[in-house]
């Protein structure tokens, strides 16, 4: 009987392990839908699409430091190779085997959000900083994410 109560009791911790790292990717995921709804939001600013909206770049600013600053804690050892559940999307195994330069290209954003914040206060400056957010954004999809299937 208390055997029983032991294996159940690790497995339900196990699954509990689990669980807490699949969190972990969906946060992730969540996070880069986000990004990427933002980037679409300032992108259509900057090209004319949409008129000037200081509340949204501000907002937008906003979540990318936020995320800049979630980043690094979001891909520990124990999601390589985790999924997110509804994107055709993952990350790459080369964020583990290329660490530091994952790091740089999570510095990289981190800096080009850091000196738009404050600076963007009109069209002419969110023209001026986007190019450097979108190229952080790029950089790190070209290296780090994967289109599965």
């Amino acid at each position: 009987m208390l055997r029983t109560i032991v294996v159940a009791g690790a497995l339900l911790l196990s699954v509990n392990a689990v669980l807490a790292q699949q969190d972990l990717v969906d946060k992730t995921q969540k996070l880069m839908k986000d990004n990427g709804r933002n980037v679409m939001a300032l992108s259509a600013m900057v090209k004319g699409d949409k008129p000037y909206d200081q509340a949204a770049v501000d907002a937008a600013l906003k979540q990318f430091d936020e995320t800049a600053k979630d980043m690094p804690k979001l891909f520990p050892d124990s999601v390589k190779g985790l999924k997110p559940f509804d994107s055709q999307y993952s990350s790459s195994p080369k964020i583990w085997q290329e660490r530091a330069k994952f790091d740089a290209e999570i510095a990289s954003f981190a800096k080009a959000v850091s000196d738009a914040k404050g600076k963007v206060k009109d069209l002419e400056t969110l023209k001026a900083s986007f190019p450097a957010i979108g190229k952080s954004c790029g950089g790190c999809h070209e290296n780090f994410r994967q289109k599965d299937g």
